[in-house]
């Protein structure tokens, strides 16, 4: 299977506008033939903390047809967002959907980084789902970190982890750069990241969305700098 990763700079709060260009992001994976897309975290709106927090037209559902161009695209999503929840605080929440749009998992974030630990929801449940043939693992951004989360999908099988991220520039290069080959190789699975480039909030995402084999070596990998999805053969 060919599994493509997008990175992309977001117009802050502004769901259609990034919608449309995830939609775009989507026409290019599909050209490249692949079957799967990982989005960069919050996607829908940006890292933009203090609009979502103050905004709940900016919290989404799976069902929300403000999402439709991406379901409908022809390729499989993940998407990360700002989600409502049955409560007064809000998820940081990944939809899957599948290549006719159809939500096949739903993931929550359970390790918040700092400040998003007071306003956001953590999730409880590890997020799994087969597409393709293959197992997938799912994890937003900081809970890369820690390992346990990260053993549990490879002792129940899944073969590809896919994280949704943001990693800025300075400390944030090396991070990405030690975290994601590192679970390659410690854990025996390909690994997928997406992350912003350009202004995310109170950061600058660096870019460098990228795709590892099983044991860490490196298959393809975004610049630095540029709106793009790059694609390789998975599985």
């Amino acid at each position: 299977m060919k599994i493509a990763t997008a990175q992309f700079t977001c117009v802050p709060a502004d769901i259609p506008a990034n919608v449309q260009q995830m939609a775009s992001l989507a026409t290019k994976a599909r050209e490249q033939e692949a079957e799967l897309l990982v989005f960069p975290e919050l996607a829908l709106t940006g890292y933009e903390l203090e609009a979502v927090l103050a905004r709940r037209d900016l919290w989404v559902r799976a069902d929300d047809p403000r999402l439709d161009a991406v379901r409908e695209s022809g390729v499989a999503t993940v998407v990360n967002c700002v989600a409502a929840t049955d409560g007064e605080r809000p998820a940081i929440e990944t939809f899957v959907f599948g290549t006719d749009g159809e939500l096949i998992t739903t993931y929550r974030k359970q390790h918040l980084f700092e400040h998003e630990q007071d306003d956001f929801v953590a999730g409880r449940h590890d997020g799994r789902f087969e597409f393709g043939g293959l197992r997938f693992a799912l994890a937003t951004c900081f809970d890369n970190h820690f390992p346990e989360l990260i053993s549990r999908g490879a002792a129940e099988g899944c073969q590809v982890h896919l994280a949704s991220s943001l990693y800025g520039t300075g400390g944030g290069v090396e991070e990405l750069a030690a975290v994601y080959p590192g679970i390659a190789k410690d854990f025996d699975m390909h690994v997928v990241v997406a992350n912003h480039v350009g202004p995310a909030g109170a950061w600058t995402g660096c870019g460098r969305s990228a795709l590892w084999a099983p044991g860490g070596a490196l298959l393809m990998e975004a610049d630095a700098d540029t709106t793009m999805v790059v694609t390789a053969e998975v599985g």
